[in-house]
């Protein structure tokens, strides 16, 4: 696995970040299969530990992945996809202000069956100030512990 995600991140289609919190592994963060040429894009998949769940770990991440992504690698699309039922992760984008797109019917396979999958997306125009910055300014102090 590690292979794999150094080989594609030389090659330009994927960078994978771990996510730490207090000094531990609690997640993965991968922006993958960005298209270069007129689309210059990308998609974000991510997991965090049930431990550090709702403590803003992962939107923090996603938002510091999609200002590197906009600002520093120079795409201008990012996209999430995710399956309708999984209200964590549609609480991160939704948190994150990303704009619902659409459905994918059987989009990927997962647990031996093809899974619909919602779309969600931000372009690089969407969030000049940055979203890290976006993020910070609607977050309620008492998230700031």
């Amino acid at each position: 696995m590690v292979r794999h995600l150094r080989a594609e991140a030389y090659a330009g289609r994927m960078l994978p970040f771990v996510v730490e919190y207090q000094g531990r592994l609690v997640g993965q963060l991968t922006i993958a299969g960005i298209t270069w040429g007129s689309m210059c894009s990308g998609h974000i998949g991510y997991w965090v530990d049930r431990e550090v769940a709702g403590r803003g770990v992962i939107p923090t991440a996603v938002a510091l992945a999609v200002d590197h992504c906009f600002r520093s690698v120079g795409l201008h699309r990012i996209e999430v996809c995710i399956r309708p039922e999984n209200a964590p992760s549609r609480r991160v984008v939704e948190k994150l202000g990303f704009r619902e797109e659409g459905l994918r019917p059987r989009y990927l396979h997962i647990d031996g069956a093809w899974r619909d999958h919602a779309v969600f997306a931000l372009t690089a125009e969407e969030v000049p100030e940055g979203m890290l910055n976006r993020w910070r300014r609607q977050k309620p102090s008492a998230s700031h512990k």
